[in-house]
């Protein structure tokens, strides 16, 4: 089977199917250290874990730490990164997996700074008490200290980190968001939360129940791997509730890709590589679409 897109805008749908190997797909040949090294040279998509370090030493790009406070005085720590363009940038909100704040995240933020956006990339672990590296907390602490969030406090701390990105000087007054695992999870239920969110994304992760997605105003693209039998199995509620509804929501569907595709570029036999390469330019043009240029 190839890749599935499967495109649904307001009440119509629209199916397409792939077939056969589209330009820019892996050759049949290549093996994992082939894979391996395509994926450290396509400076197109974020750089994978593996690779980031040297990405992010390399980017002419300007990025800075900041802390943004919110009203209810929670400090959020978030990395900030600057596109090199001339006109004011929409702002796109970058949340981390449920291993925190790495470097790998900030890679992203970087690569949508290169696309043109101004990227802020909170630490929502910042107001826990977990021991913590220059790059991130232990997984397994932070794992730990990800389920003692509230959502009510992971929320807040988005719309504090958002507002902040929207009155930098060179921002537009607009915002998106994309979340990666646990963050795309989160990614879904900020559009449940924010009417003022502009467009999300969400990497591999699990659709809100049915009940929270009637306030859902923003458009949502899911993007998913074929090999996640646990998130997708979430995907034909929220499909069913948000067609009922009228809503944006376009689910593609990457055969043979696992869970964490775009961290993970040499993984599944070239899969996961063939399946960021058609994710990260939907992503882009979602935005570009819905933020504007």
């Amino acid at each position: 089977m190839k890749a599935r897109n499967v495109f649904r805008i307001a009440a119509g749908v629209i199916f397409s199917l792939s077939c056969g190997k589209k330009p820019g797909g892996l050759p049949a040949t290549t093996d994992a250290v082939g894979v391996t090294a395509l994926t450290a040279e396509d400076t197109s998509l974020p750089a994978d874990a593996e690779h980031v370090a040297k990405r992010l030493v390399s980017s002419p790009r300007h990025a800075e730490w900041v802390m943004v406070r919110t009203a209810q005085g929670d400090s959020v720590r978030s990395w900030v990164v600057y596109p090199q363009r001339r006109d004011r940038a929409p702002v796109v909100v970058v949340i981390h997996e449920i291993y925190g704040l790495s470097s790998w995240v900030r890679g992203v933020a970087d690569q949508l700074a290169a696309e043109g956006f101004i990227a802020i990339a909170p630490d929502l672990l910042t107001m826990s008490s977990v021991p913590r590296s220059a790059d991130t907390v232990a997984t397994q602490e932070a794992t730990a200290a990800i389920r003692t969030l509230s959502a009510e406090q992971i929320q807040r701390e988005i719309d504090a980190v958002a507002a902040y990105g929207m009155s930098l000087p060179s921002a537009q007054k607009r915002y998106g968001i994309v979340g990666f695992c646990w963050g795309g999870g989160i990614s879904f239920l900020h559009a449940t939360h924010s009417p003022s969110l502009g467009a999300s994304v969400v990497y591999y992760g699990v659709s809100p129940a049915a009940s929270q997605l009637r306030s859902i105003r923003a458009p949502v693209l899911g993007l998913y791997g074929g090999n996640d039998a646990r998130v997708d199995a979430t995907i034909p509620a929220a499909d069913s509730a948000l067609s009922a509804l009228g809503r944006t929501y376009v689910h593609n569907i990457y055969d043979g890709a696992g869970h964490g595709f775009l961290r993970q570029l040499s993984g599944m036999n070239g899969a996961n590589l063939n399946a960021a390469r058609k994710a990260w330019p939907a992503t882009i043009a979602w935005f570009r679409k819905y933020l504007g240029p």
